[in-house]
């Protein structure tokens, strides 16, 4: 058995270790952790002239922890404020983990803020694009048809509806053939309802009808090549593919369908409020940032089309 931890490199190693283990984060999720958490006792303990204890963890001052934010936006290459947002973010759940753990708090990181970041606007694809995602599966040859299928009316209820990757892959057998209106559990365990097109329903019914799967109705609806369920993975992979063939830019994710969903929502005449309940946002500033865009698209295409543009 280890024996007690007393320095912030042990601590370090054993959040890592929680992190992997208990908490079964991504292994890029911890290598990110360890690369922030490396960076941030690398620089206390040349900050401070040596190795660190764990109990120098707990008595760090406000002071200490603004100059390695410091050092993170003056160094080689300096980092973005998302990205020293995203470091500060890492090192508040480490010290967390200190306190909870290894009973050893400290009240000096809640102090610190981290620099503003503005929201980035989304960046949906347009009407022919997400048309050519949907399209390009059944272009690909040598796939069996349920695969196609399957794909096709996975990307359609993304731009269809409007739903995020874990929403369309948490819908059961029983939801299908789909109704009219779905009643989506989203973040937060808010629910919300959503309806659906016949383009959508008839998407799914033509996957369900090449399945080679028998499916009891407490099962995914979309499955995955050997019959468990469909990864998000596989999305996010087969859309990267797609808009490769389709040389679309790296923007075009399936969590752009749904930023497509609300914009051209909203380019045809669909109130911010109605698509605020669409989309399940908590608060409608969320939703407001597709007016940014949909104002973008209109100049942009008023400079192509108008004659002295």
């Amino acid at each position: 058995m280890a024996g007690p931890v007393t320095s912030a490199r042990q601590a370090l190693a054993q959040w890592l270790e929680h992190l992997a283990k208990e908490r079964r984060a991504s292994p890029r999720t911890v290598e990110a952790y360890a690369f922030a958490g490396g960076r941030y006792l690398s620089f206390l303990e040349q900050h401070r002239g040596g190795p660190l204890s764990l109990a120098d963890m707990g008595a760090l001052a406000p002071s200490e922890i603004r100059a390695w934010l410091a050092q993170l936006r003056q160094g080689e290459p300096p980092l973005s404020p998302r990205s020293m947002s995203q470091a500060l973010s890492a090192i508040r759940t480490f010290h967390k983990f200190l306190d909870r753990r290894l009973d050893t708090p400290n009240a000096a990181i809640a102090l610190v803020r981290g620099p503003r970041v503005a929201p980035t606007a989304p960046r949906p694809v347009s009407e022919d694009q997400a048309r050519g995602l949907i399209e390009e599966p059944a272009l690909d040859p040598g796939r069996d048809d349920w695969e196609v299928s399957r794909d096709q009316a996975v990307l359609t209820l993304l731009y269809g509806c409007g739903l995020r990757i874990s929403e369309a892959l948490s819908l059961k057998r029983s939801d299908a053939p789909l109704p009219q209106t779905l009643r989506i559990l989203g973040k937060g365990g808010k629910t919300r309802l959503v309806p659906v097109l016949p383009a959508v329903r008839a998407a799914v019914d033509a996957y369900l009808a090449d399945l080679p799967f028998a499916s009891s109705p407490d099962q995914p609806l979309f499955r995955a090549k050997r019959g468990g369920p469909l990864s998000p993975r596989h999305v996010q992979a087969t859309v990267q593919k797609l808009r490769g063939r389709l040389g679309l830019p790296d923007s075009a994710t399936p969590h752009a369908l749904r930023h497509s969903f609300a914009t051209h929502l909203l380019g045809a005449g669909a109130d911010l409020r109605s698509i605020q309940e669409l989309l399940g946002h908590a608060s409608l500033s969320t939703t407001q940032r597709y007016t940014d865009v949909d104002a973008a698209s209109l100049l942009s295409a008023y400079a192509k089309a108008h004659p002295h543009a």
